[in-house]
């Protein structure tokens, strides 16, 4: 199966909004291989450790993308896993490699979230507005 870098941008938004907006494992399983691989320091090995992670975390657990960009068979999200039950939101890229039309492998690379007091370039990390300031 051949698909194009557009689609699979598709593709893996959805199985993120599936999974962990909408917490449908049935419906995530046909967006993860099972022979799903995970590179993740944190998370369980396969489609199962990160099952696992997201069953364990709270129900208020939200994923926002910011940016998405694919070549060829990788698919890289620039996003925000905020209501995760700590303190701050958690701001990653992940990089996910497709096949035949399913998330294949994953790594990613995530840090805490700051607020404009202890951002050093005065800019936020996500969007256009630091944590915990009113919307416009």
């Amino acid at each position: 199966m051949s698909t194009t870098p557009q689609q699979n941008k598709d593709v893996v938004l959805k199985a993120f909004d599936a999974l962990f907006n909408k917490r449908d494992f049935t419906s995530a399983e046909q967006y993860w291989s099972a022979e799903y691989v995970q590179h993740s320091a944190h998370i369980g090995p396969g489609r199962r450790g990160l099952f696992d992670l997201v069953q364990s975390l709270p129900g208020t657990l939200r994923y926002e993308n910011q940016t998405v960009v694919a070549e060829g068979d990788y698919v890289m999200l620039y996003g925000r896993f905020s209501g995760n039950g700590s303190p701050r939101s958690l701001i990653t890229t992940d990089v996910v490699r497709m096949q035949d039309g399913k998330l294949a492998e994953h790594w990613d690379v995530w840090q805490d979230e700051v607020t404009r007091g202890e951002s050093s370039s005065g800019l936020p990390m996500f969007g256009d507005l630091f944590p915990h300031e009113p919307q416009p």
